[in-house]
């Protein structure tokens, strides 16, 4: 018993290092990478320094109302103006009340609605150089809402996952830090694309993995596997990427891209290679991560476990998984460009036409790439989770309740 004890204390102690250390190389990776990847950034150099600032309505006019032709007489459109005042929240002038102004275009066909007393919104000066300038109305504040679901989000997965819960949390705001703090500016001060997604990835990885499950043979084996899919999906990216001879003009987006003032030309092709191994990142990891805890368990229940049984069970784990995971990138890709989907679908009367277009191209290449990356994960997982969980040579005891839980 009091070996035991020692060898759950030992690996708790050792598995506290490794946090520490992970967390501590996560947060040295960001850091500097967002120093490298932000040096010689120069494309907020000369742009406007007026930003919207929060304020809350306290008193609105009554709304004023002007028409005017589009077609000589026959097709009128009105615009709404309303003035209003507003106490602001936020910044230098906090707890001033200001006169503001909301013009709602009648062009448009859906535009914002009338703000009413007790709105929370953005406003912003017209023209700040101006004495005689007006605060206009930018837009509604929606990132409260978004901060109070975001919360609930992370209290269910406490809830839930106790310190695993814990553990998914911080994870989760590394790799968005790694998203939009590294990999983002590294494109956008014209690095190598494809490095900066391929590193961006491995960290994701490697920290996910570190962090919520340890250094042991799950994390090991997953994350091989994981490794695996990612540059099968890379690899099949750049093969495809000749012989559909894709251009990356998928969007307007892309072509704003271009005429971007950047230090370098963005290398629009590498933003698809990127877009599809971060997009697949998450699934493959899922897959990965479900066969190799599967097999783990499969291990302790074995009187005997062997490679070729190990490796026949997590075949047939990834057989029932495949399914849904090719599912949830197939919908999260049709849900993400929806409305372009069924504007392109409205607009063509040519079914050829339509799948030759680069939009839709880059959509199902997406789609059968990522689910491709998904299906060498499933046999490189099982094989290296079945040669882990065996190394000793098929000698297998089953491990204490002690370990298990800290496992």
């Amino acid at each position: 018993m009091l070996k035991l004890n020692l060898k759950i204390e030992k690996h708790t102690r050792n598995r506290a290092i490794v946090y520490v250390l992970t967390v501590l190389f996560s947060i040295l990776f960001i850091y500097f990478g967002n120093g490298f990847a932000s040096q010689g950034m120069t494309l907020f150099e000369g742009a406007s320094m007026e930003k919207p600032v929060k304020a809350q309505v306290v008193e609105v006019q009554e709304p004023r109302t002007d028409s005017y032709s589009l077609d000589e007489g026959e097709t009128s459109v009105q615009n709404i103006y309303i003035d209003f005042s507003a106490r602001i929240l936020n910044g230098w002038q906090k707890g001033q009340v200001v006169e503001c102004n909301q013009t709602i275009d009648g062009f448009t066909p859906i535009g914002n609605k009338e703000v009413e007393v007790g709105d929370r919104v953005l406003i912003f000066h017209s023209d700040p150089s101006s004495a005689s300038s007006i605060w206009m109305f930018w837009d509604y504040i929606r990132t409260d809402t978004l901060l109070i679901l975001g919360l609930v989000f992370m209290a269910l997965l406490l809830l839930f996952g106790r310190g695993k819960g814990v553990n998914t949390i911080i994870s989760l705001v590394f790799t968005c830090l790694a998203v939009f703090l590294v990999f983002i500016p590294s494109i956008l001060t014209g690095r190598n694309a494809y490095i900066s997604s391929i590193v961006v990835c491995l960290f994701t990885i490697v920290m996910t993995l570190l962090i919520v499950n340890g250094a042991n043979a799950k994390g090991l084996a997953a994350g091989v596997g994981c490794l695996g899919g990612i540059l099968v999906s890379g690899a099949l990216t750049l093969i495809m990427d000749y012989f559909l001879r894709l251009t990356g003009l998928v969007d307007e987006e892309s072509i704003f891209l271009l005429y971007m003032d950047t230090p370098k030309p963005i290398d629009l092709k590498a933003i698809i290679f990127a877009a599809i191994i971060i997009g697949a990142l998450g699934a493959i990891m899922d897959v990965a991560m479900s066969i190799a805890s599967s097999l783990a368990e499969v291990r302790d229940i074995m009187e005997v476990p062997t490679f070729g049984a190990l490796m026949k069970s997590g075949i047939q784990i990834g057989r029932d998984i495949m399914g849904t995971m090719a599912n949830t990138l197939v919908l999260a890709y049709i849900g993400s460009s929806l409305s372009m989907v069924l504007l392109l679908i409205a607009y063509n009367n040519s079914l050829l036409g339509l799948l030759n277009k680069e939009m839709i191209v880059v959509e199902i290449l997406q789609t059968l790439v990522g689910s491709m990356g998904i299906l060498f994960t499933i046999p490189l997982t099982s094989a290296i989770s079945a040669f882990v969980y065996t190394r000793a040579g098929g000698n297998h005891q089953k491990p204490a309740q002690g370990m298990q839980e800290i496992e």
